[in-house]
């Protein structure tokens, strides 16, 4: 069974293993103001994923009531989020025509991958793999995406419609042809940045997001706004189904599994940030299933892939939630909405656009990365290789997450290899103390320094090696060490190892520094 936060613990057995907490009052005031934020912000991002925009409605209803009952955390507010949505626009626009049937079809088939491969971290405890993206790569990797982001809106919000393909010639068109603007676009979509980049600075719980909608909708019917609006939005229950383009799996499963691992970044933060701030734990195993099982209901209901939002999470906090009931209240607000969603066919694409743009600027921040040159070059390559990838290669972004990964492996492993032995020499005696990690892929490095210093040093009588500045020590490096110290042996050397840390005393007595094969296989010489 799942362990349940502390804050949870008076909860009785049964109701940990299905059930909610029991709401208080907080809980249902904080789920209905994030829903409030959530329905203009869904509509915004799922035109950023290149669905329609009433589809991001469906992403919003059921995935936050079927991630709240598995949730760690009791603050974390899930639905259509930013990076995701790129991630999925990245994954889905090669495949089918952007907005057309088929691709709806191919990012609900997507939320299904995405959610079984976070249900199955998740379910087999594995959610420890959340801390192996390297954060040198999500350095790199953040601020491009927000970049794209920022340049897939551009064209909308300004009203231009670019010949050229691609986000960001696209958006270098719009910007060079001012004289494809369309004023009203561009003014509304001033205001709206304003009003959300500048509501944060009012307080945190200002509603900047549903009073631009509210601007924008009661602006496009009082003047007649004849530009591209949300449209016709169909009213009811969303449309649950299994029939999905199995057929197209295998072309998504490499996408769908970047996106639960990237996507899973946010979350993760949301809960270990919080879970500090509260003094309580926080279970990773628990965020991959609610998270899984979200994903799995947006495919189920209409919806593509969705994650934890930074900032509805903030709001679902300042504004009193207390357990993770607030995330369902969130979820039965949306549905409650969906019969009056029409409401919304008037809204401007524009204002959608300038939502999106205001809700990720503040992710453009290159000086963390930046910062990495003058502490870790190779750390920095990493980053400034991912931001420069996710660039070039948009909008399959999940390619260059990949190579990110891969190039933080290769670093990782270049490390690995690197080992530092310092020599010198006292009377008859021959030191040595080597830095680093001693495995198989290192021992050939000391054993190099070693025999040049033998062959250097030829009235050496002792051979002393101090282990105090060894980080690691596996078995096949613990057996290559022993084997070289016996050649040093028959060269005439008496060996003493000295500086031995506590936890590696039972290896250097039972290995290392043992006479005779301790593997008790037959000796070379027998």
């Amino acid at each position: 069974m799942l362990s349940e936060p502390r804050h949870e613990r008076g909860l009785t057995r049964g109701a940990r293993r299905v059930g909610l907490p029991r709401p208080g009052i907080g809980d249902v005031l904080a789920g209905i103001s994030v829903a409030l934020v959530l329905i203009p912000q869904s509509l915004a991002y799922a035109q950023l994923a290149g669905m329609p925009a009433y589809r991001g409605l469906y992403a919003a209803a059921l995935p936050p009531i079927a991630a709240a009952f598995f949730a760690s955390s009791p603050y974390l507010q899930t639905g259509p989020v930013a990076l995701t949505s790129l991630l999925t626009f990245g994954a889905l626009s090669g495949l089918a025509p952007i907005g057309s049937d088929e691709y709806v079809a191919l990012g609900i088939l997507l939320a299904l991958v995405v959610g079984a491969a976070r249900l199955a971290v998740g379910l087999l405890r594995a959610g420890v793999v959340a801390y192996l993206v390297s954060q040198p790569m999500l350095l790199g990797f953040m601020p491009a995406a927000a970049i794209l982001i920022i340049a897939s809106q551009l064209p909308k919000a300004l009203g231009a419609s670019p010949p050229e393909e691609g986000i960001l010639a696209g958006a270098a068109w719009a910007l060079e042809h001012p004289g494809s603007w369309e004023t009203t676009s561009v003014v509304l979509s001033v205001v709206v940045v304003a009003l959300v980049l500048g509501g944060r600075l009012v307080h945190r719980l200002f509603p900047s997001v549903l009073l631009a909608v509210v601007i924008g909708i009661a602006y496009s019917q009082a003047a007649e706004y004849a530009g591209p609006t949300v449209g016709s939005v169909p009213q009811g229950l969303p449309p649950f189904s299994v029939d999905m383009p199995w057929r197209e799996l295998p072309s998504l499963l490499v996408a769908g599994i970047v996106i639960a691992f990237v996507g899973f970044v946010e979350p993760s933060s949301i809960a270990r940030t919080y879970a500090a701030q509260d003094r309580s734990s926080w279970n990773p195993n628990r965020e991959f299933v609610s998270q899984g099982a979200a994903n799995v209901a947006a495919a189920v209901s209409g919806g593509f892939p969705v994650g934890g939002s930074f900032s509805r999470s903030a709001v679902n906090r300042s504004a009193g939630a207390r357990t993770r009931t607030s995330g369902a209240v969130t979820g039965v607000a949306v549905l409650a909405f969906l019969p009056f969603a029409s409401a919304l066919s008037s809204l401007p694409l524009a204002v959608l656009s300038a939502i999106v743009i205001g809700a990720v600027v503040p992710l453009v921040r290159p000086l963390p990365m930046l910062r990495l040159a003058r502490l870790s070059r190779p750390q920095f390559l990493v980053a400034g290789a991912t931001f420069a990838l996710t660039l070039l290669l948009a909008p399959r972004v999940d390619r260059a997450v990949l190579i990110g990964v891969g190039l933080a492996v290769a670093v990782h492993l270049w490390r690995e290899l690197s080992l530092e032995v310092q020599s010198w020499t006292d009377r008859d005696a021959l030191h040595l103390r080597p830095s680093g990690v001693l495995w198989f892929g290192t021992t050939p490095r000391l054993e190099d320094v070693l025999l040049a210093l033998v062959a250097e040093h030829r009235e050496a009588k002792r051979l002393v090696v101090h282990l105090d500045r060894l980080g690691r020590i596996d078995m096949t490096g613990a057996l290559a060490f022993r084997a070289l110290l016996q050649e040093g042996r028959r060269a005439g050397l008496a060996v003493e190892i000295v500086d031995v840390r506590p936890r590696w005393k039972g290896l250097v007595e039972n290995v290392i520094a043992k006479e005779g094969d301790p593997l008790g296989s037959p000796s070379r010489g027998g």
